[in-house]
């Protein structure tokens, strides 16, 4: 009768807040509904990737940063030789030890990781025990894994000033065709707040008939597998039109990306990669002189910021960037709140009451 009905195991435990009996009655529905696995750990891992993909839609390169995480844990278990660790049998006490491996691992720079990384192994082996769970494996509840606190304080956004902006936008030299197409790209970065991978996918079909617009308005489907709409504006457009006019002399039909490589033909249809863009918009910081630490992601928070400063609203910039959660917009809170604070010094009347 249970095994047909299955109910949250909440459902059993929201009536009562006694911790001795909430203990008392986990046990019970864990003996009755729960079974413990003769797989070892590292072989549930595979199933684990199939249920993120199948049952939770995440994203293939969150699945692809998921394995590369879990793999962190299974190196782990080989070192303490523990590789045939049935999930029931997980401690606390071996989630300590990994804690330990991670605070004492090197990147590939000879490093240690840094606290933010070592979240990113955690959060994957929180996700494995959520799996369990779901799967009604026995095993450690996921939330006997705690984040480190002072990795979750704000984060700093780094972004240009509209005079950089202007610097770099200048600096291609518009009178060679990759001039022009370089043009094109740091002027969609900037006019869209585009993903580097959202602009790397954009294709030359999605521009035809540009001929009598202004500005354009185009739907892409973004991180997560979410679409959303961006928005190219007149100036940006225009050298986008540009481009397309010089692309013409190079491209054939069969090649289908927006952005490809000048008079040089590559794999997959000759479009630019992740690693070109970056490497064209490193190019240009220097010429132009603005930051050398600008990236593609600079130009996107440029643009976030510039909307800010000009008074628009924090969720219409989480519908211009595709954040999932308004939490992820507001690390650009510090330009409302210079802004605000500039405001209040300059109309505060409190200095102008007597202070006697």
């Amino acid at each position: 009768m249970f095994a047909a009905n299955r109910v949250p195991l909440s459902s059993f435990l929201c009536f009562e807040r006694s911790v001795g009996v909430r203990y008392f009655l986990e046990i019970i529905i864990i003996k009755i509904f729960m079974k413990e696995s003769k797989l070892p750990m590292i072989c549930h891992i595979p199933a684990y990737l199939e249920y993120c993909d199948i049952e939770k839609g995440l994203s293939s390169k969150t699945q692809e940063n998921y394995a590369k995480f879990l793999q962190k844990f299974v190196l782990w278990l080989k070192t303490a030789n523990k590789e045939d660790l049935l999930p029931h049998q997980l401690t606390a006490d071996d989630i300590w030890g990994y804690r330990v491996y991670l605070s004492k691992n090197l990147n590939s720079k000879g490093k240690e990781l840094s606290k933010a990384t070592q979240n990113y192994y955690l959060i994957a082996l929180r996700g494995l025990l959520s799996y369990f769970a779901a799967k009604d494996i026995v095993s450690l509840p996921s939330d006997k894994i705690s984040l480190p606190k002072d990795v979750r304080r704000e984060k700093k956004v780094k972004f240009l000033t509209l005079e950089q902006i202007e610097k770099l936008l200048l600096a291609p030299d518009v009178e060679t065709p990759k001039g022009i197409r370089d043009r094109a790209i740091l002027e969609s970065l900037f006019s869209t707040g585009l993903r580097i991978a959202e602009l790397v996918a954009l294709n030359a079909e999605q521009f035809v008939n540009l001929k009598q617009k202004k500005d354009l308005e185009l739907s892409i489907i973004g991180k997560g597998s979410h679409p959303r709409t961006v928005y190219f504006s007149e100036r940006a457009l225009t050298w986008i039109k540009k481009y397309l006019e010089v692309r013409s002399g190079y491209c054939t039909p069969e090649d289908k990306a927006l952005f490809v490589h000048i008079f040089s033909k590559k794999s997959d249809e000759n479009r630019l990669t992740k690693a070109a863009i970056e490497q064209i918009v490193k190019n240009y910081a220097v010429l132009g002189g603005v930051p050398l630490s600008t990236t593609p992601h600079t130009l996107r928070h440029s643009m976030a910021t510039d909307l800010l400063s000009q008074g628009v609203d924090l969720r219409s910039i989480q519908e211009f960037l595709g954040h999932r959660n308004i939490s992820t917009t507001q690390i650009y809170t510090h330009v409302t709140n210079k802004r605000l604070r500039d405001i209040h010094r300059q109309f505060h009347s409190g200095k102008r009451l007597k202070n006697g």
